[in-house]
């Protein structure tokens, strides 16, 4: 059965021409068609060149974007001992033990982020099958295990975000808000690109890039010129 498009996404629709547009060409675009009745995010869908089912053609690594999230970032800390007060200290919005655990095996997920220190991982293993599926899981790679709680804190709540490429090798990333101006969605899609260029799995072979899309939550998708994303140049400040 076809899904039928909304008169709004039809018109929407005609204002996307068939073609690559320059990366702040498409931002203003994706600006222009951001017209649902709540604040809707940025997204990003960009296909690369691997198979993930391969070890080493896996992407999955973190984004600091410059110009935040947008959004309000709940984080939960799993730790112990001294942990749980500097847990505290720098903000967290959930803070616990083996008592949090516990919590969340009955069905807590009131959180954003879980950050865990690596002596607790051996009991949020046990969360594996509730956490991993919503790419919630602890882990080193994505800078969620880790012993300096505070800056792990800090970085998440000022828009650091973890991302890896699905099974299809496509990587889905909101990007912040369809209300920023493009100039800050640019910078932060420049981030997230030399992010996935320097994380450029091993095993990746022939072209790295394949498309990449940009749209509203409920907007029309617009692919960006990659070549022109590569090739921006943007001021340090």
């Amino acid at each position: 059965m076809t899904k039928k498009l909304s008169r709004r996404l039809r018109e929407l629709q005609q204002k996307v021409e068939d073609r690559a547009y320059d990366p702040l060409e498409g931002l203003s675009l994706l600006k222009e068609t951001a017209t649902a009745k709540f604040p809707e995010a940025a997204e990003a869908h960009i296909r690369l060149g691997i198979d993930p089912k391969y070890t080493d053609q896996q992407l999955r690594t973190t984004v600091a974007l410059p110009k935040g999230t947008g959004q309000i970032v709940r984080v939960a800390v799993i730790a112990r001992g001294e942990k749980v007060a500097e847990a505290n200290n720098a903000g967290a919005d959930i803070v616990g033990s083996e008592e949090l655990i516990d919590e969340i095996q009955k069905g807590r997920m009131d959180f954003d982020i879980v950050i865990a220190t690596p002596d607790v991982m051996p009991q949020v293993a046990r969360l594996g099958k509730l956490l991993g599926p919503r790419g919630l899981m602890p882990s080193p790679k994505g800078g969620t295990v880790t012993t300096d709680v505070g800056q792990a804190i800090a970085e998440f709540k000022a828009g650091k975000l973890e991302f890896r490429a699905d099974r299809t090798g496509i990587v889905h990333v909101m990007f912040g808000k369809a209300s920023f101006s493009p100039e800050d969605l640019l910078i932060n899609l420049k981030a997230l690109q030399e992010t996935i260029d320097r994380n450029r799995p091993s095993g990746a072979k022939g072209r790295y890039w394949r498309t990449i899309y940009v749209a509203s939550t409920m907007g029309p998708s617009i692919q960006i010129d990659v070549n022109a994303l590569r090739d921006t140049k943007l001021d340090a400040a």
